[in-house]
C-alpha cells in the first residue's frame, strides 16, 4: 500500500486520468490505461490491482479514490443508449459487463461491489410520443460545461453518486424530448414533470437547464411561482448552484453584488467556475433578473435580449453562431404585468425571436398557468401571457413542473393548444431520504390497528391528533409548542454530542408551522394565542420542565430510541434538560418566537428568509406557506385548515420533505373530524385518500410506460380518459368537447383489480346483491385458511375464507348484469374478461374472507347462514376508497399464477391452470351499520356487493399491450380533446 500521502495522491491522479479517458468510449481494460498514464509518474508508484484493492479496503467513505470510482461506476450503471453493452441500466448484469470490460479480478469486483452497491433506483417513468432522437448524434456540438459543474456542486452538498446519476438521467429524459436547438425547422415540445411535494423538483429542473444550455438553448425563462418570495428563492438557488460567481459578477463588484449580504456568498458556497466561462472555452450565462429584482423593461438594456451572431449570414440556431453565444436566464413571477413587460421587450428584437432556442420552465405549473375557465381574470390572464410567449417564440419549449398533476393532465379544453403536455409526461422517483406519505400513514399495513406501536406504525410514531373541545381549548396547541421546544433541545443535544454518524454538525433551522386559516385576521388572533402560550409556558421553570419531562418520556424518547437511525438520543430527561435553556433562547431570546407569513413583505424584510439567516421560530400563515415556499427545518406541524380540492390539500403538506438528522423528531398534529355537522372532515384520512390517488396515478404511468416493439402503449393525449375513470370528482370537459381517446380495454393478467364505483340507490344495490346471492349459497360451510409468505418482504399474510368454484361463463353473466354508478370505470375491465373467456380462463375460485372474531357477522334472509361483512365508506361521490385488505391479495396472486409457491398446502390445493380468483366483500356503509349490528340481518338494498379479481397470469393479449383505445377523430389522434 502507498505509504505516503504523496503516493496516494499520485494513485488518485492516475486513476482519474484513466477513467477520464473512458468517458466517451465506456469502460476499457483498466490495467492498460493505468500503464499508459503512469509514464508521467515516479517509477516507484505501485499501481497494481492488488494495491488498488488494498487502498479501497482501507479508505474512509469520503476518500478521493473511492469517491472517484463511486462516481464513475454509478454513471456506467445508469447510462442509457450505450454501444458498449446491451445490458439494462441499474442491474447486476450491467455491473458485471462493466467489470468484464475493465478486466478486473474477482477479488477487486467483490470489494468494489461492497463499497459501491449497484443502485436499484427505478428511475423516472416516461409517457411519451415518438420523438426524433438527437442527443447522441449532436451532443458534442455543445459545450459540456454547466451540467458537470452542477453535478459537482450537488456532490459537494453531500448528494450520493446514485442520486446525482438518477437526477441526471431524469433531466436527460426531458432534454432529449425537447427540439434539437440546431434544427432548421422549428418545433415546440410541451411536457410535464411530476414530482412530490417538497421533494427537490427545483434540483431536477436546474439539471434540465444545465443540460439544455450546454446543448444550445440560449434563452431560459423560469416562471417562478406567483409570489415574490418563491421567485426570489428560485433565483438564488439557480444563481448559487448553476450560474456561479463569475457570471453573477459580470457587471458588478463584490460590494455591489446582490448577494453581498448573503452568508452563503461569504462562506464560498456559491459555485465558482475558476474563471469567466467564455475565457475557459465555454460560454457565459447572462442574468436578466436578480434575487431582488424581477424582470424590468430595459433594466439591462434591450441589447441583453439581442443575442449577437458570430456569422451574420447564418441564423442564430446554426451551430457556428449558437455555441459561441452566451445564454440568457430570467426567473420571473407569474404576474400578468411582469410577463407583459417581457413580451413588450421581445417584440423589439423582431425577427431574431424566430431564431432563438428557448426553454420555458413553469414551476408549480398547476397554479395560475392553467386556464380554469372560471371568471378569475388573473389566472386566465397569466395563461394568456404564457400562450403568447409560445406564439412569439416559435422555438420555445414548455416544461411544467408540479407535485399535483391532475390540473395539468386534465386541463380545460381551451388549453389543449397551449400547455397540455402533448409530448411527454415524466414521473420522478421518490428520492432517497425523503419523508412522504409513506412516513406518516400505514398504507396497506398487515398489522392490526390494535397491535400497532412506535416501532411498526408510521402514524403512531409521527402523527398526533388534534382533539378540540371548543375554540378556546388550547390543550393540543400547548402540547405542540412543548414538542417544538423539546425537539429543539434534542437538536442542541445532537449538536453538542458529536455522536452523529453523518456529521450533521449545526442545525441551521428549526421551525414549527401553525396553519388554521388563510385569513390574515385569524393569523393575528392565532399569533396572540401563541405568544400567550409561550410567555406562560414556564420553560425555564419547574412547571414547564415537568411537562417536557412527561412528553419526553412518553413520546420523544420511545420513538427516538427506535427510529433515531444512529443519531444521539439522551439516556434520560436529565441529560437533555441542560440544553432546554439554549433551545429556548434560540427560539425566543430577545425577540418574538413567532413569525407571521401572510404577505410578500415578510420575505422582503427578511423575517422569513431562510437563505439570509438561520431561523428557529414558530411560523403562522396560510396560502403564502402552502405552495412552493420551502419551510426549512420543519419539525412540528399543527394543521387544522380545511380545503375543498385535492391539489390545495396536497400543497399544504409542508411536512413532506428531507429531514436529515431529525426524522425521528418530526411530529404532525392534525385535525380529526374537523368541521360542522354530524360528520366532520378527517384531515388525516383526506390526505391519505389523496395520496393514494396520486400513487395510483404514478403506478398507472409506470405500467403503461413500457414500450411494445419500440412504440409507446400510451401517449400523453390518451392519459386523461385513462385516469378519469378513477377520479369522478374532476371537472369534466366542456359540453361541446370531449376526450379524443376513449379507453376500451384494460388488460390485467395476474394483477389485483378492485372496482369501486358501486351504485348508491336502493333498487340498484338490491339488484347487484341478488346477482351474487346464488354464488354465496354455493360456498363451503367451513372456512379454509390461506397463507402466503413473501420472501421479498419477509411478511406472512394469512386469512380465512369460504370457498367455491364458478365457471367462467357464469361469472360473465353476473358481471354483465351489474349496475354501476360510473359505467366507464368497469367497462374496460369487462371487455378484457370477455376477451379471455373461455379461451384463456376456465374457472374462478370464489373467496369470501371471514373475520377471525365473531363481530361483524350477519345473514341474508334467504340464506340460512352467517357471513362476515365489511365496514367501508365512499370517499368522494359514488366511489369507495380501498375495499380489500392487503393480506387477501398474495394468496390470490399465487392461485392465479402470478407469484411462485411458498409451500402453503391449502393455497397450493387451489392452484390450477387457467384459473382466476374473485374475492367478495359485502359492504355495509356507515348509515346502515347500527341497524345491522342490532339485527344481525343484511338487507340486500343496503349492502354494496363489492368484489376484486385476479385474472390468470398467462391471460395476456397477443400484442402485449396493457390498454387499448379507440380514437373519436382519428385525423387528430395526437390531440387530447376535440370538438364533437
Amino acid at each position: 500500500m502507498p505509504n505516503s500521502s504523496d503516493e496516494q495522491s499520485a494513485l488518485v491522479t492516475l486513476h482519474k486520468a484513466a477513467l477520464a479517458a473512458m468517458q466517451e468510449s465506456g469502460p476499457k481494460r483498466l490495467a492498460r490505461h493505468l500503464a499508459f498514464h503512469a509514464e508521467d509518474l515516479p517509477e516507484d508508484v505501485d499501481f497494481s490491482e492488488a494495491t488498488f484493492r488494498l487502498v479501497l479496503n482501507m479508505a474512509h467513505s469520503d476518500a478521493a479514490l473511492l469517491w472517484l470510482w463511486r462516481k464513475e461506476l454509478t454513471n456506467w450503471d445508469f447510462a442509457t443508449r450505450v454501444e458498449w453493452t446491451d445490458t439494462e441500466p441499474r442491474t447486476d448484469a450491467r455491473r458485471a459487463a462493466t467489470y468484464d470490460l475493465l478486466g478486473l479480478e474477482q477479488d477487486t469486483r467483490k470489494v468494489l461491489t461492497e463499497l459501491v452497491p449497484v443502485s436499484k433506483l427505478s428511475g423516472p417513468v416516461v409517457i411519451s410520443r415518438d420523438f426524433k432522437p438527437w442527443r447522441r448524434d449532436k451532443a458534442q456540438q455543445g459545450h459540456d460545461w454547466y451540467w458537470p459543474k452542477y453535478a459537482g456542486q450537488l456532490a459537494a452538498k453531500g448528494w450520493s453518486s446514485d442520486s446525482i446519476a438518477n437526477l441526471g438521467e431524469a433531466a436527460e429524459q426531458v432534454v432529449e424530448r425537447l427540439a434539437d436547438p440546431t434544427e432548421e425547422s422549428p418545433y415546440q415540445s410541451r411536457g410535464l414533470v411530476v414530482g412530490y411535494v417538497q421533494s427537490g423538483k427545483t434540483a431536477n429542473f436546474t439539471g434540465v437547464i444545465a443540460k439544455a444550455v450546454d446543448a444550445g438553448y440560449r434563452l431560459v425563462i423560469v416562471l417562478g411561482g406567483t409570489l415574490n418570495l418563491l421567485r426570489a428563492q428560485t433565483q438564488r438557488r439557480l444563481d448559487m448552484e448553476l450560474v456561479g460567481r463569475e457570471n453573477i459578477l459580470r457587471s458588478s463588484t463584490e460590494a455591489e453584488c446582490d448577494y453581498a449580504d448573503d452568508e452563503a456568498w461569504a462562506r464560498g458556497d456559491f459555485l465558482s467556475h475558476g474563471g469567466q466561462p467564455k475565457l475557459l472555452g465555454a460560454f457565459d450565462i447572462i442574468r436578466l433578473t436578480t434575487r431582488d429584482n424581477d424582470y424590468k423593461p430595459l433594466a439591462q438594456g434591450i441589447q441583453a435580449l439581442e443575442i449577437q451572431k458570430h456569422d451574420h449570414s447564418r441564423p442564430l440556431y446554426d451551430p457556428t453562431n449558437l455555441h459561441r453565444s452566451a445564454a440568457r436566464l430570467m426567473v420571473v413571477k407569474k404576474n400578468k404585468t411582469v410577463l407583459g413587460k417581457l413580451l413588450k421587450d421581445l417584440a423589439k428584437i423582431g425577427d431574431l425571436r424566430s431564431e432563438i432556442p428557448v426553454l420555458i420552465i413553469d414551476d408549480e405549473s398547476d397554479e395560475a398557468s392553467v386556464n380554469t375557465g372560471k371568471p378569475d381574470s388573473n389566472r386566465t390572464a397569466i395563461n394568456e401571457k404564457i400562450s403568447e410567449l409560445l406564439r412569439v417564440l416559435p422555438r420555445a419549449q414548455y416544461v411544467g413542473y408540479t407535485a399535483t398533476p391532475f390540473a395539468n393532465v386534465f386541463v380545460d379544453p381551451s388549453d389543449t393548444e397551449d400547455i397540455f403536455p402533448r409530448d411527454f409526461i415524466i414521473s420522478l422517483d421518490r428520492p432517497h431520504g425523503y419523508m412522504g406519505v409513506q412516513d406518516f400513514h400505514d398504507l396497506d399495513s398487515d398489522i392490526p390497528p390494535e397491535q400497532r406501536d412506535f416501532s411498526n406504525s408510521q402514524e403512531k410514531a409521527h402523527v398526533r391528533d388534534i382533539l378540540v373541545a371548543d375554540e378556546d381549548d388550547d390543550t393540543c396547541l400547548r402540547q405542540a409548542m412543548d414538542m417544538f421546544v423539546l425537539t429543539a433541545a434534542m437538536k442542541v443535544y445532537r449538536e453538542m454530542s458529536g455522536e452523529s454518524p453523518l456529521g450533521i454538525g449545526h442545525f441551521r433551522h428549526h421551525t414549527m408551522l401553525v396553519h388554521e386559516s388563510r385569513l390574515t385576521a385569524d393569523h393575528r388572533e392565532l399569533s396572540s394565542r401563541l405568544l400567550h402560550l409561550w410567555h406562560n409556558g414556564g420553560y425555564t421553570g419547574p412547571a414547564g420542565r415537568e411537562r417536557l419531562r412527561e412528553l419526553f418520556e412518553t413520546d420523544v424518547a420511545p420513538v427516538s430510541r427506535l427510529r433515531s437511525e444512529g443519531f444521539a438520543v439522551p439516556p434520560s430527561f436529565d441529560n437533555l434538560a441542560q440544553h432546554i435553556g439554549a433551545a429556548y433562547m434560540r427560539i425566543g431570546g430577545s425577540e418574538s418566537p413567532i413569525i407571521v407569513v401572510n404577505g410578500d413583505q415578510d420575505i422582503e424584510r427578511g423575517e422569513a428568509d431562510f437563505d439570509k439567516r438561520g431561523i428557529w421560530k414558530i411560523l403562522v400563515g396560510g396560502q403564502k406557506l402552502s405552495r412552493g415556499f420551502t419551510v426549512e427545518g420543519l419539525t412540528v406541524t399543527y394543521y387544522r385548515r380545511r380545503a375543498t380540492n385535492a391539489s390545495t390539500l396536497m400543497q399544504m403538506g409542508r411536512w413532506f420533505g428531507f429531514r436529515r438528522g431529525y426524522k425521528d423528531l418530526v411530529r404532525l398534529y392534525l385535525g380529526r373530524n374537523e368541521g360542522t355537522g354530524t360528520k366532520g372532515i378527517d384531515l388525516y384520512e383526506a390526505f391519505e385518500a389523496i395520496c393514494r390517488d396520486e400513487e395510483t396515478f404514478r403506478d398507472q404511468l409506470k405500467q403503461y410506460s413500457v414500450t411494445i416493439d419500440g412504440k409507446p402503449q400510451v401517449t400523453p393525449a390518451q392519459v386523461p380518459p385513462l385516469v378519469s375513470q378513477h377520479l369522478a370528482w374532476l371537472k369534466p370537459t366542456s359540453r361541446n368537447k370531449m376526450y379524443n381517446a376513449r379507453l376500451v380495454e384494460v388488460r390485467s393478467p395476474g394483477r389485483w383489480e378492485e372496482p369501486t364505483a358501486y351504485p348508491t340507490t336502493a333498487p340498484q344495490l338490491r339488484h347487484n346483491t341478488e346477482l351474487w346471492l346464488p354464488v354465496l349459497e354455493t360456498l363451503t360451510p367451513t372456512t379454509s385458511t390461506f397463507t402466503y409468505h413473501d420472501s421479498n418482504t419477509s411478511k406472512t399474510h394469512a386469512f380465512s375464507a369460504l370457498t367455491g368454484l364458478m365457471e367462467s361463463k357464469d361469472l360473465l353473466t353476473v358481471l354483465r348484469s351489474m349496475k354501476w354508478s360510473a359505467d366507464h370505470q368497469f367497462t374496460p375491465h369487462l371487455t378484457y374478461l370477455e376477451r379471455i373467456t373461455p379461451s384463456q380462463v376456465s374457472d374462478w375460485l370464489v373467496l369470501a374472507p371471514q373475520h377471525a372474531s365473531s363481530g361483524k357477522r350477519a345473514r341474508f334472509e334467504c340464506i340460512d347462514r352467517d357471513f362476515s361483512w365489511f365496514a367501508r365508506d365512499r370517499r368522494r361521490g359514488p366511489l369507495f376508497g380501498a375495499i380489500s385488505e392487503p393480506k387477501h391479495r398474495p394468496a390470490a396472486h399465487r392461485i392465479a399464477g402470478a407469484v411462485p409457491s411458498c409451500g402453503d398446502a391449502t393455497t397450493e390445493l387451489y392452484v390450477a391452470e387457467r384459473r382466476g380468483v374473485i374475492t367478495l366483500y359485502p359492504i355495509v356503509e356507515e348509515q346502515h351499520r347500527e341497524e345491522v349490528l342490532k339485527t344481525a340481518n343484511l338487507d340486500p338494498s343496503k349492502v354494496a356487493m363489492a368484489f376484486a379479481f385476479v385474472a390468470p397470469a398467462d391471460a395476456e393479449g397477443s400484442d402485449g399491450n396493457v390498454v387499448r383505445f379507440t380514437t373519436i377523430d382519428s385525423s387528430r389522434e395526437d390531440e387530447a380533446i376535440v370538438d364533437v
